[in-house]
């Protein structure tokens, strides 16, 4: 079998189209989750505290350049080391609230699968007879009718 061949045969099988589907649906479902934090949370959350932008809350690990601007892009863009815990904040909560919503996903997708019952196992078939135990009853049939 070819090397093509057998791509071809992976390629196709069931799991792998289901991968794919669930990494597209996945970073669409990331990037909603980025702008509920980034346009919703993170505004509401900077109202409460006093009106912050998160992404510039950083501190200073080096002297900037003169004339560099105060901002986490303009600092980092002139390669001054910065420790930039806006940022942390915001891609935690980020995945807490990506972790919440898979979580919760899951959970309805198991309440919904023990809602369902099983479909009944169809009664198995009796095995076949063995064939020692055909012989043994064909002798005492044989034996009945000679007696």
């Amino acid at each position: 079998m070819g090397m093509m061949q057998e791509f071809r045969d992976f390629a196709i099988k069931g799991n792998v189209i289901d991968l794919a589907v669930g990494v597209i649906i996945g970073g669409a479902f990331g990037k909603i989750v980025g702008s509920v934090v980034d346009d919703l949370i993170m505004p509401l959350v900077g109202m409460l505290i006093g009106n912050l932008d998160f992404s510039n809350l950083f501190i200073l690990l080096g002297d900037p350049p003169p004339g560099t601007a105060r901002t986490l892009v303009e600092l980092k863009k002139a390669g001054v080391p910065v420790f930039a815990y806006g940022n942390f904040l915001t891609v935690a909560l980020n995945f807490l609230i990506l972790a919440l919503a898979i979580f919760l996903m899951v959970k309805q997708i198991n309440r919904l699968k023990r809602a369902v019952p099983a479909p009944a196992p169809a009664p198995a078939a009796p095995p076949p007879t063995p064939e020692d135990v055909l012989l043994l009853r064909e002798i005492r049939d044989s034996l009945k009718q000679k007696g």
